[in-house]
Order: structure tokens, then sequence, then C-alpha cells
């Protein structure tokens, strides 16, 4: 009488085995997060695998620019403030002030807030160069296409969003990385 039916015996077993896999997938996860060094090492060294893959094969060139768009947004979302002080509506919610982030010295020190978080960052980044190299084993994902052309026209787009990205850091004064800020002993 405690059985399922057969139309509902399967959902409930992919149910069960989906469950299982998360929890294992965000224990993984959960034991990665303290190690950023290694995690980033394991992604270049993906990233490597993927790119060799693209050179020996010569082909899904579309895909490696895909990856190089995607990899692009991420970091500039990486290097832009949660609250951007150049939207207004922001500093409104952020603080209920004119600036969201110190102009003079003796104002308060607000510290920086990243739109997407390393370990977030880390994680698309990884993903998204696990699914592009799955993706170069698929004959249907090969478009043939111009490399050169995606070459120089994704140095064009990385070369205008830096250079966007760095004058709203200067115009806003705001350094996205802690290495080389001062440091303050704990007393």
């Amino acid at each position: 009488m405690d059985s399922q039916p057969p139309e509902q015996a399967f959902p409930a077993a992919f149910s069960a085995h989906t469950s299982r896999f998360t929890r294992t997938y965000q224990t993984y996860l959960d034991k990665v997060t303290p190690f950023t060094t290694y995690r980033w090492i394991g992604t270049a060294v993906l990233l490597l695998i993927f790119l060799a893959r693209i050179l020996l094969a010569q082909g899904w060139y579309i895909v490696c620019y895909s990856l190089g768009i995607y990899l692009l947004n991420l970091f500039l979302a990486f290097l832009t403030p949660k609250f951007d002080p150049s939207l207004e509506q922001d500093d409104e919610l952020e603080s209920g002030g004119p600036s969201a982030l110190p102009t003079k010295q003796d104002e308060e020190f607000r510290p920086f807030i990243r739109r997407l978080p390393e370990f977030k960052f880390w994680h698309s980044a990884t993903r998204a160069i696990f699914i592009a190299f799955v993706a170069t084993w698929i004959q249907a994902t090969d478009v043939p296409v111009f490399w050169p052309v995606l070459v120089v026209y994704w140095i064009l787009l990385f070369t205008l969003t830096m250079r966007r990205q760095i004058q709203h850091m200067i115009k806003y004064r705001y350094i996205p990385f802690s290495f080389g800020k001062t440091r303050y002993a704990r007393s």
C-alpha cells in the first residue's frame, strides 16, 4: 500500500538523485571556499587545457569568442561597485545621502563592495570554461568563422570597456583591489 504508482516512481527517484548530487556539489564548494589561490590556479589550468584544445583542433573559435565575452562580462561585474556612485537611485538606497563613497578626508570610510563577489566570479568562470570545453567535443558547435576578425573585435571590445571602467574608477576614486592599500594592525 505504501508503494507509489509507476508513473510517480521515476520522478521521485530522479528528484532524490539530483538532491543528493546537489548536496554533494555544495559540500565540495564549501570545502574549497577558503583556498582562493588554489581555486584560481585550477581555473587557469582548465582555461589552458581549453585553449590547447582550441589550438590543436583548429576549430570552435565561436565557442572561444563567446567564452571570452562572458569572462569579460564577469570581470567587469567583479570590478564594479555594488552601489554605483554615478547612479543617484543607488546612492539613495544605500545611504540616503548624495554620495555613497567618501570624497573628503573627514568623511566616514565605506568599504568597497563588489557587484560580483570573488567566489561567485570564480564559480561562474570555472563553470563557463568547463561548459565551453564540453562544447568543443560537439561537432554542431563548430561553426566556421574567420577567427582573426573575432580576435580583433574582442581586443577592441576589451580595450573600450576597460578604458571606460578605469575612467569610472578614477572619476569616483575607488580601487577594487586590496593589495597596495594601507593595512592597520588591530589593537
